[in-house]
């Protein structure tokens, strides 16, 4: 699935693309935005244009319209959990600047993929967060989901398994919040 471009009020979503390796950088390699993530903190913005050029195909940029800044980035696609996918729920993640932090930015662009997937025929969403994150909890119940048990989930490379929350949510429970948000 290629993803479109999608327009909120202050961020515009676009594909990422490998021209942008210097400016993801800003995250992908910054230790307090990557603590939390699945991935380990990238060295350098080549490391970030490999990522790019080969795993990033659906994968928005979330840019600040007033200024053209990349402050971050995100999906959403068809769990990976086996049992998950089979109960037809769709996960999502999302990464930003720590300068962009507590700002609305994740809430406004993930509110955005989830309104998105509901287009495309999804109905059932989750996400999950480190317990030490609850930062991120939040965002998840700004868009509607509910928490609903304890997970847990590694770094790709193994070096670290943390224990989550996991949120769910329905769109008929959530769709009050999403009204005509672009």
């Amino acid at each position: 699935m290629s993803i479109p471009v999608i327009e909120t009020e202050r961020l515009l979503l676009r594909p990422l693309v490998p021209e942008d390796a210097e400016a993801v950088f800003q995250w992908t390699g910054d230790d307090r935005v990557t603590e939390y993530m699945n991935y380990s903190t990238y060295s350098s913005a080549q490391q970030v244009c490999e990522w790019l050029k080969n795993g990033s195909g659906n994968v928005w940029g979330f840019v600040r319209k007033s200024d053209g800044l990349l402050t971050g980035s995100g999906d959403i696609h068809p769990a990976r959990s086996p049992e998950e996918a089979d109960n037809g729920f769709w996960e999502f993640g999302y990464c930003f600047r720590y300068d962009c932090w507590n700002k609305g930015y994740c809430t406004e662009a993930t509110r955005a993929m989830i309104k998105y997937a509901y287009e495309c025929g999804a109905r059932k969403f989750m996400a999950q967060h480190a317990v030490e994150n609850p930062a991120s909890g939040r965002v998840m119940e700004k868009c509607g989901l509910k928490f609903s048990g304890f997970g847990s989930y590694e770094k790709q490379d193994g070096s670290r398994v943390y224990r989550s929350k996991v949120y769910r949510g329905l769109w008929e429970d959530m769709a009050d919040i999403y009204g005509d948000i672009f």
